[in-house]
């Protein structure tokens, strides 16, 4: 479960279930209150293959998410490893530890890398893997930095956005928007196109600000808070914006999915969806998986619903990214699924390491899709 909240109230269950066992050693273990759905037997009609996988360390309880820049993998695990490996066939160029417990990375741009140790410190390093400059952020960072344009930008859970200079770790501009009461625990990324970083925040909003000056170049909600309770009216943003032509895509929980223009903000179109996840994006189709386990593909033009594949309820799943003819996500025990980007239906599935496929967004290079498990393997699929 990945709401704070969550966690408390499974702790005290746990607790209390703990007491339990210990007044009566012949208590039977309780029973699975969402069991994950049962993996269906179906004929693959897709062959997928791992091109090369290699261990970078445990994610731990936070979520890290590999980079892709100029022929290279960038990733990053709890304990402060940090690697730079090839990306056609995973070998290491280069893997250090920083010194410090991470919470969050890799942001890169294949020429600097960013990750953010505990208690909020942003650290950067050239593309060798050495240092060039640490500072600290307002508090603790748990969404992966944004590298572009001579800037890192680094978002805190104060909701605090702050760019940096590449080269000397000089802050350049701060914004700062107003944090909701509760939200979830996750990591809301930030992407950077043009001479705008679009930021996905807590409580449902989509900010487009100027990497000249952080001023804001629009705002819109994906996710209106509503309800009685504060846990009711959780409605963050889920993963990060996807840039994709003219339009940005994203997805709330207890919200919607959407598509705005990138220049004004102004909507495309927008569906009532949740998700824990973010969206995959391809030049037709925009496929969101919700936060039951359904997968659903969605015009990219209108919106409309395309398919539904609703045969993984309950099994946690990533964000779902296309690759050639197929759709991949993962679930909570590692497996990766291929869907046909035609109609939904299973082509293919593939086991990893048998931990949950955490990262926000698994990369897409033109050949393979590579995504990293909690237990921190990363896994180089290629489709044929």
């Amino acid at each position: 479960m990945r709401i704070a909240v969550k966690l408390i109230y499974a702790g005290l269950i746990a607790a209390l279930l703990g007491g339990c066992s210990s007044l009566n050693p012949f208590a039977s273990k309780p029973t699975q209150r969402n069991p994950p759905a049962a993996l269906e037997d179906f004929k693959s009609t897709l062959v997928v293959r791992t091109v090369w996988s290699t261990a970078i360390g445990s994610a731990e309880k936070f979520v890290f998410s590999p980079a892709l820049a100029n022929g290279s993998v960038f990733a990053a695990a709890a304990d402060g490893s940090l690697s730079r490996i090839n990306a056609v066939n995973g070998r290491p160029l280069w893997k250090i530890n920083v010194g410090a417990p991470l919470t969050a990375g890799v942001g890169s741009d294949g020429s600097t890398v960013a990750v953010v140790a505990e208690k909020g410190m942003l650290m950067a390093f050239d593309g060798d893997g050495k240092l060039r400059w640490k500072v600290q952020a307002s508090s603790e960072v748990l969404s992966a930095p944004a590298v572009g344009q001579g800037l890192v930008v680094v978002r805190s859970i104060d909701n605090r956005i702050a760019a940096f200079d590449v080269e000397s770790g000089a802050r350049r501009w701060v914004a700062q928007r107003t944090s909701p009461p509760l939200t979830l625990r996750t990591a809301p990324g930030i992407v950077i196109s043009g001479a705008t970083a679009f930021v996905a925040l807590p409580g449902g909003r989509l900010l487009a600000l100027a990497l000249t000056n952080g001023g804001a170049r629009w705002e819109v909600a994906v996710g209106d808070p509503r309800g009685t309770t504060e846990l009711e009216r959780i409605a963050d943003l889920s993963g990060a914006p996807v840039v994709s032509g003219k339009d940005v895509c994203v997805v709330a929980y207890q919200g919607r999915v959407a598509c705005f223009d990138v220049t004004s903000g102004a909507p495309r179109w927008a569906k009532e969806f949740s998700s824990e996840v973010g969206v995959g994006v391809d030049e037709y189709f925009v496929y969101a998986a919700d936060d039951r386990g359904g997968v659903t593909a969605f015009t990219r033009d209108t919106g409309s619903g395309v398919w539904r594949n609703n045969k993984l309820t309950n099994r946690h799943l990533s964000t779902p990214v296309p690759i050639g003819r197929a759709v991949a996500v993962g679930d909570g025990q590692g497996f990766i699924h291929f869907l046909s980007q035609e109609d939904g239906a299973f082509l293919a599935r593939i086991g990893t390491d048998g931990s949950p496929i955490t990262a926000a967004l698994p990369l897409v290079t033109d050949t393979n899709v590579i995504f990293q498990t909690q237990a921190g393997t990363i896994v180089a699929l290629a489709t044929e």
